[in-house]
């Protein structure tokens, strides 16, 4: 088994993420509600990882949001703090959940199957090299949204339940599945709980990037010695970054909205020690290529050339997974999957 994989097709989710492209309009309206309350938000003055203090230059902006680099660790921070009262904007008063909810049951179960069955399955394989078997693995999933990851769990047969802040996406994991998968935990109450959860393993699917008290629960997961693998998956500074910095009249789906930081090799290797980890074992598959696809698709129909967009899609699209990866292994890709092992584990 080795350390580091890279690439995964990107044909099936391009068929499930169609808002991005025809609905481009509607997610820049969106995005840029969500700069407008982080702008109003204070200035951050350290780095979200490592709590080392932040230069004034900026790195880049993406639709109105500023990035700077932490001068320790690498990572990139938005210029303003995502408090509390954005996470309330954006998570809860706003109807968030219904940018990544399908209502009906087939579509939901091909969404778990699609995106989620091969990210449970890496976990499960990457536990099984360690020694560990099925019926050992206890999965907590934080910030659990939908269920999704849940359900990709269960359906591999490991045992797994989610915590979620949303009490309607709580409620529409729980009907999808017919059982209670989710339960509600109020963000506030999150690391008390974590730091006494009796689960083996955590896991953070596309979560750190979005939580508010990241230094509590990071250090919640390093005094709860019954964990002993973390699972994460968060945004890194990536093409994606580029793409969208050279075009803001298309929407972010990587940096801007809700992303207010994004992680780098070197941020995640800090976070991985200060909670007493090691990483353990990386997967690396970008959205670069998509981002790429869309942004021309989108730039295609509004110049009034949809014929060239139909001549051009299919020949990208036989293409596109080849590209990504050569992106992916290039280590400049728009997200990481990575495990994390207890330190003392032998």
């Amino acid at each position: 088994m080795t350390g580091r994989l890279y690439g995964k097709s990107v044909g099936e989710v391009l068929k499930i993420k169609n808002d991005f492209f025809e609905q481009n309009g509607k997610m820049l309206e969106l995005s840029a509600h969500q700069a407008d309350v982080l702008l109003a938000q204070p200035l951050r003055k350290k780095c979200k990882i490592c709590g080392c203090a932040l230069p004034d230059e900026t790195m880049y902006s993406s639709q109105r949001m500023e990035y700077l680099v932490c001068p320790e660790c690498g990572h990139v921070n938005s210029r303003h703090e995502d408090t509390e009262a954005f996470a309330r904007a954006v998570y809860l008063e706003d109807p968030y959940e219904h940018h990544y909810s399908e209502a009906d049951r087939e579509a939901y179960l091909k969404r778990m199957r699609t995106i989620y069955i091969p990210k449970a399955e890496f976990l499960l394989e990457t536990l099984e090299g360690e020694g560990l078997n099925k019926d050992g693995i206890r999965i907590l999933d934080d910030g659990a949204g939908s269920g999704y990851f849940v359900r990709a769990c269960q359906e591999l047969g490991l045992t797994a339940l989610g915590i979620e802040i949303s009490e309607a996406q709580v409620q529409f994991a729980n009907e999808m599945a017919g059982t209670d998968i989710l339960k509600t935990v109020p963000g506030e109450e999150i690391p008390a709980f974590l730091s006494v959860a009796e689960f083996n393993v955590f896991s953070f699917i596309g979560v750190l990037e979005h939580i508010v008290n990241l230094q509590e629960v990071t250090e919640a997961i390093r005094d709860n010695e019954n964990v002993q693998y973390v699972y994460l998956s968060v945004p890194m500074i990536s093409l994606s970054c580029v793409l969208e910095a050279a075009n803001q009249d298309c929407y972010n789906r990587h940096a801007g909205g809700t992303h207010t930081h994004l992680f780098t090799d070197s941020s995640i290797e800090r976070m991985a020690e200060n909670m007493g980890f090691t990483v353990h074992r990386t997967w690396k598959f970008g959205s670069d290529m998509m981002d790429l696809f869309r942004m021309l698709c989108v730039k295609l129909d509004e110049g009034g050339n949809r014929s060239m967009k139909e001549y051009f899609s299919p020949k990208f699209l036989s293409m596109i997974d080849e590209l990504q990866e050569v992106v992916d292994r290039h280590e400049f890709a728009s997200e990481i999957h990575a495990i994390l092992k207890r330190a003392d584990l032998k």
